[in-house]
């Protein structure tokens, strides 16, 4: 017996040793964890349960047959995050570069089934050269059996992807299907060819970084949520995020006690906004003073910038935001703001998450750029993500909310629950002074007219009370009563029910 206890041992030893002391030091060489030290930052102290650890490839090509390491280049299994149970798979490019062979694939799908089955959320933390070269195209089936389970898990479970190293051709698209993707700068990139193969097909030089890094990908193309320095600190960052989240679309989120008042009052809410109506304020101040404990947890914060996505609580309970960014653009709609909230609305319809949306919006963004790129199909995707939203929803309206924006941003006539406004709010068309030289075009020389009439239009209609008047608004609220109106109306709300007609699925305009 005493044998078999040693022999098992050993094969344990030789498992956790990767790819051998060397190939480890080059990965700690270039500020980078290993696959083990990662799950061991990222999971509650001893609650990682290992799976697979002996598990060895079957290729006999190319000399595969003498090069077998236990575990195959990938790490599964079952660990806790602030003892809610999640599944982990972490690539280890210290075993043939982390390299995905049939093996390795059929280890994470075994995890991606059980969490579809046992409503678990799964993290992936992905740092692999790519398919094995030398198992052909049964390592490309092997991705696309991973891909087939990450659409099955969508809208079921959460799904996380930590980009910690290199993740390029095929390998993306796992990535790209997941809920959240959050990279580390200088040390991961993502893209579907290389730069030597641009070079070659289109002539242009780039670096690994500017073509696929975490800067790229948080700031230019949307691709991630969120870049962070290295990899404890994006560990950590998970960590936190994943609280935020629930196991399944079954489950609650997660109630974190607060000791926040729902009826705390904020008075500097009162002068948060200016008195000229062009000048611009930062929304995130009004997020940050209404959730609990000024804890709200941004989602790409680098990306369309003119508008906010993210999640915080509301006494104890997850509560996704979605606000208009009057610093940026002057909170107008655009492709990529579109885009951005879009996705995120939909995963928090997906996931039971109730959607407070914040607006300031004067309207979509002009231009030749904006009609040339789709903003008609891109634009829609968000006025389609709140229309078929069935979690409670609560608008409130801070300043503008002009044109098809207004109508956009969770509107009552798109099924909103509940619409306040501030009396700052101007709810019409357009703009005053737009509006008055289409209306009044023939007295456009007349600047005195044309002032009076500017006035005028702005005492009918740049206010809350027209809008009220048809119940468009349910109330309009004082800006420091903002937070004890949010709780009393999302509490109201969990008796929310929705009987939507039979689909077998929407359209969305993608």
């Amino acid at each position: 017996m005493q044998a078999i206890l040693d022999e098992l041992e050993r094969r344990k030893n030789a498992a956790c040793l990767g790819g051998g002391i060397k190939r480890i030091k080059a990965q700690h060489s270039k500020g980078k964890l290993t696959a083990r030290e990662r799950i061991k930052v990222l999971v509650d102290e001893d609650s990682f349960e290992e799976w697979d650890m002996f598990v060895e490839h079957n290729c006999a090509d190319f000399g595969m047959e003498d090069k077998k390491i236990p575990g195959d280049g990938v790490v599964i299994g079952l660990g806790k995050i602030h003892n809610r149970p999640v599944f982990i798979f972490s690539q280890d490019f210290t075993v043939f570069g982390g390299s995905l062979s049939d093996a390795h694939a059929r280890k994470i799908c075994k995890i991606m089934d059980h969490g579809l089955r046992l409503g678990i959320p799964l993290i992936g933390i992905n740092d692999s050269g790519g398919a094995r070269i030398q198992e052909g195209v049964v390592s490309l089936g092997g991705y696309a059996e991973v891909f087939q389970r990450n659409v099955l898990a969508s809208g079921v479970i959460p799904q996380i992807s930590l980009i910690m190293g290199p993740c390029a051709g095929g390998a993306v698209y796992s990535p790209a299907m997941t809920d959240f993707i959050f990279m580390v700068k200088d040390s991961s990139y993502m893209f579907v060819t290389g730069p030597d193969v641009v070079k070659t097909v289109t002539h242009e030089s780039v670096t690994h970084e500017a073509l696929g890094g975490a800067v790229t990908h948080t700031t230019k193309s949307g691709v991630a949520d969120l870049a962070f320095d290295n990899d404890i600190e994006t560990l950590l960052a998970t960590r936190r995020f994943y609280n935020f989240l629930p196991l399944s679309n079954r489950d609650e989120s997660p109630l974190k006690p607060t000791n926040d008042p729902i009826n705390r009052l904020d008075y500097a809410l009162d002068h948060l906004i200016p008195e000229n109506p062009n000048m611009p304020y930062d929304m995130l101040d009004l997020i940050v003073k209404v959730v609990d404990d000024a804890d709200f947890f941004e989602i790409q914060p680098d990306y369309a910038k003119n508008i906010i996505i993210g999640f915080g609580r509301m006494n104890g309970s997850t509560v996704g935001f979605v606000a208009n960014q009057p610093l940026v653009l002057a909170g107008c709609l655009d492709i990529e703001s579109s885009r951005k909230a879009a996705r995120f609305v939909r995963f928090c319809d997906c996931f039971n998450i109730p959607i407070v949306t914040f607006v300031d919006v004067p309207g979509f963004m002009p231009g030749i750029d904006q009609e040339y790129g789709g903003i008609i199909k891109h634009g829609s995707k968000l006025l389609f993500a709140f229309a078929e939203a069935s979690v409670p929803k609560i608008t409130l309206i801070t300043r503008k909310a002009y044109g098809g924006a207004y109508d956009v941003m969770s509107s009552k006539h798109i099924r909103a629950d509940i619409n306040y406004a501030w009396p700052s709010a101007e709810i019409a068309v357009m703009g005053p002074k737009g509006a008055v030289e289409i209306i009044f075009r023939e007295d456009i020389g007349d600047k005195d007219k044309i002032e009076r009439r500017t006035e005028e239009y702005r005492q009918k209609f740049a206010n809350p009370f027209i809008a009220a008047h048809y119940g468009f608004i349910d109330d309009v609220i004082m800006p420091h009563q903002t937070r004890l109106k949010l709780c009393r109306s999302l509490e109201l709300l969990k008796r929310k029910k929705v009987e939507q007609p039979y689909k077998k699925h929407n359209n969305i305009p993608l």
